[in-house]
């Protein structure tokens, strides 16, 4: 039997590659890319010659199959995403499911994650959360956060810049106007910022202030 390592790649800044990352990667015998032009562009930066095989979201169910017949004949597959770690809010979950079930070995590298940064950073308390990646764009969002509104964890989503504010707003008519909340945006790049307060203050600032890049909100969760 081979083995699939998932590799987490740089949310931004490219130092955060690990040195076990590279090797990984230069040493498997198939690197799954979620987009091959993003993860070419990585493992050029950092002279690493492998082929890369299209995996995401589209294909993966079809690519599946592919995957595992090579890892069974005792390839090592690398898994990727376009940044962070594959699995969290990126394709990776079926491989790494399929694998379990068959019994070949998965191995998944510490590295970079976008929603880490953002969580301790926020000031918030982060000895338990509960993290809900991106929220559902039309049907069924109501219905998710009304779910969390008695969640006494704090409590972290991914979101785009289009729907910050709608997130937001949406969070102060669940969750109450004064809960506090923290939005971190564009983690390890040269824009990173933070800005905390209540909610209300929060739809206050990106109200004035145009949201630009990739956004990760921390809220408190419901006192007990």
């Amino acid at each position: 039997m081979g083995k699939l390592y998932i590799v987490p790649t740089p949310v931004g800044n490219l130092e955060d590659m690990t040195l076990r990352a590279i090797r990984i990667l230069k040493e498997a015998d198939l690197v799954l890319a979620e987009d091959t032009r993003t993860s070419g562009n990585l493992l050029k930066h950092f002279e690493i010659k492998n082929y890369l095989q299209a995996h995401h979201k589209f294909n993966e169910h079809k690519s599946l199959e592919s995957v595992m017949q090579r890892l069974k004949a005792g390839e090592t597959v690398a898994l990727v995403s376009d940044a962070g770690t594959p699995g969290i809010s990126d394709p990776g979950f079926l491989v790494a499911r399929e694998c379990a079930r068959q019994g070949i070995e998965v191995e998944c590298l510490p590295g970079a994650t976008a929603f880490v940064p953002a969580l301790v950073a926020s000031g918030l308390p982060c000895d338990r959360f509960c993290f809900e990646g991106f929220l559902p764009q039309k049907k069924g969002r109501l219905t998710r956060l009304q779910a969390l509104a008695g969640e006494t964890r704090t409590m972290v989503f991914y979101e785009s810049p289009y729907r910050v504010l709608k997130s937001l707003t949406q969070f102060v008519e669940i969750f109450g106007s004064e809960r506090q909340a923290s939005v971190s945006r564009e983690i390890s790049k040269l824009h990173e910022e933070t800005v905390r307060g209540t909610l209300a203050e929060l739809v206050a600032h990106f109200t004035e202030h145009e949201p630009r890049g990739e956004f990760v909100l921390v809220v408190a969760g419901k006192e007990e």
